[in-house]
Formats: structure tokens, sequence, C-alpha cells
């Protein structure tokens, strides 16, 4: 199988949060794998995850905006978007 990613991933298994806003709240998932530009999520089921939503993996001191690239199964991969200025 060739690697696509431009980009060395690291493989994590660590809890995290996607934020969706008020009133929806969070939901759960576990960082699966990082990189620079992006991260493999895996989610008890990708319905109802919007396109985009912000992502913490340090119960919430910080938050990664971020773009769903694919979705597959219970699994998601998702791009960092930089922050509007």
């Amino acid at each position: 199988m060739e690697n696509r990613r431009s980009v060395q991933r690291t493989r994590i298994w660590r809890n995290a949060e996607i934020v969706l806003g008020r009133p929806a709240g969070k939901v759960h998932c576990t960082l699966q794998d990082l990189t620079s530009t992006g991260a493999r999520l895996s989610v008890a089921s990708t319905h109802g995850v919007p396109d985009s939503f912000e992502l913490t993996f340090d119960q919430g001191r910080s938050c990664r905006l971020c773009r769903v690239t694919w979705r597959n199964g219970n699994t998601l991969g998702v791009a960092f978007e930089k922050a509007a200025e």
C-alpha cells in the first residue's frame, strides 16, 4: 500500500473531544494518529458529526479547528485549519 502522506504521522491512542458548541456539546473520540497537518479520530458514530468542528485533546485548554477530509465506518480523517485572523 502506497503512503501518500507528505508528513510523518505519529501513532497515538489518546482521549479527545469534538467540540460542537452549545447546545450540542461535545462528542468523545479517540485520537489514533497525529501529524502537524491533521489526525485520524475514532468515534462511536460519524453520524451527526459536522464537516467542520473544533478538536481538543487536552481537556479544553486548547482547541484546533478541523475539517473532515474522509469518513470510513466509525473513523474520521481531519485536516487542521488555520484560525481566522
